[in-house]
């Protein structure tokens, strides 16, 4: 019999597989369907020929059934601002999870982080991928309370499904090192709930702050406790802050 629940679709951040979901997927799962995609190259899927931003944003639209909310964490949240850009019709409702519309921090975006630190991930992916990640996973928990156990989350889910593939890691790495949306997103008329730690080391609370003014129709939610992985680490919080937004 089919679902006659709202659908919630959920985009997990770089290197990272749907499983980082299974806990708020729980949470969610007697108020919406609850669909947790894997990008491209990740989680076991096939990479695609040019793992670009725009390219991601249209394999998302593909799976997205019509009129769905859909959440994008990180680098995911990059993916579905894309997306409902492009494909409108397809992305009732954004949730911003940790997100931002440019992560590399210039003359003209404080809230981001130095270009420096992105080369040198580029260099040590080439060099120890999973070491890599593996430190990408401490940033994100990086200020937290229990911060070695929301580490040892991330962890077992990062491990939970086959290793993101070198070609998807490199090319969500340039994502991340060129993408710069801030132009566009007056055109993102959808209703937005930017959801943000005000701990978050690598998506700094301000940058948050900026999307929710900066969008048309957003409204902001910031978690004090919180740091790049508030559905981890403040799993009922953010689910209760989707649950009162995706049913306005």
């Amino acid at each position: 019999m089919r679902s006659t629940k709202p659908i919630l679709v959920l985009v997990h951040g770089w290197g990272m597989n749907a499983r980082v979901f299974d806990v708020l997927a729980q949470l969610l799962a007697d108020d919406f369907d609850v669909r947790a995609l894997d990008l491209p190259g990740h989680g076991g899927r096939n990479s695609q020929p040019n793992n670009s931003l725009q390219g991601w944003a249209d394999d998302l639209a593909e799976q997205v059934p019509e009129g769905s909310t859909v959440l994008g964490w990180s680098l995911g949240g990059q993916v579905v601002m894309r997306a409902a850009l492009d494909h409108p019709g397809k992305l009732r409702r954004l949730i911003l999870l940790a997100s931002t519309p440019r992560f590399v921090a210039d003359e003209s975006w404080s809230h981001g982080v130095p270009a420096t630190d992105l080369e040198d991930f580029g260099a040590s992916l080439l060099a120890d991928p999973q070491a890599t990640l593996l430190r990408f996973l401490s940033l994100q928990t990086r200020g937290v309370p229990d911060q070695k156990s929301l580490l040892q989350q991330l962890r077992q889910h990062f491990l939970a499904l086959p290793q993101a593939r070198a070609e998807a890691l490199s090319g969500g790495l340039t994502i991340l090192r060129e993408t710069d949306l801030r132009q566009q997103l007056t055109r993102l008329t959808q209703p937005t709930l930017v959801l943000h730690g005000a701990l978050d080391a690598l998506t700094p609370a301000a940058a948050g702050r900026w999307l929710a003014e900066t969008l048309p129709n957003a409204r902001y939610v910031e978690l004090a406790r919180a740091a790049h992985a508030p559905h981890l680490s403040h799993s009922a919080d953010v689910a209760a802050a989707i649950g009162g937004f995706a049913h306005d």
